[in-house]
């Protein structure tokens, strides 16, 4: 079962917490639930978290469907594909994230504009 459940407009989706930033994960389930508007930038989209964590692990290349907090900018980002700085096709944040979940599936957010409201919480 999974952990999280991720809704982008009216699309539902569902994440799994990984290992690989801890403290960063700690600090945004005590946030959960988690919402805002975002902006989409390529095949990412991110928006404000009142979280306000330091780099932990953070990386540029991340992979399909990774869940991933910037530090410099307290924002959550979703990553499904690529962004303008991608190399190889691979997803790349501007600058190091930290990657706090995985999305299972990531088709559906092919279809997602900027500005759709993303909200993170806990899968009961």
């Amino acid at each position: 079962m999974a952990d999280l459940r991720v809704t982008v407009d009216d699309l539902e989706l569902e994440a799994d917490w990984t290992d690989d930033a801890p403290e960063t994960r700690r600090a945004l389930e005590e946030a959960l639930p988690l919402s805002g508007d975002a902006v989409r930038w390529g095949e990412e989209l991110y928006f404000d978290v009142p979280v306000d964590a330091p780099a932990e692990n953070a990386r540029e290349a991340v992979p399909k469907g990774a869940i991933a907090y910037w530090p410099p900018g307290s924002k959550l980002c979703l990553f499904w594909g690529e962004t303008p700085a991608s190399v190889d096709g691979e997803p790349r944040a501007a600058s190091p994230v930290d990657v706090v979940a995985r999305l299972s599936d990531t088709s559906a957010l092919e279809e997602v504009d900027g500005g759709a409201r993303v909200r993170l919480e806990r899968l009961e």
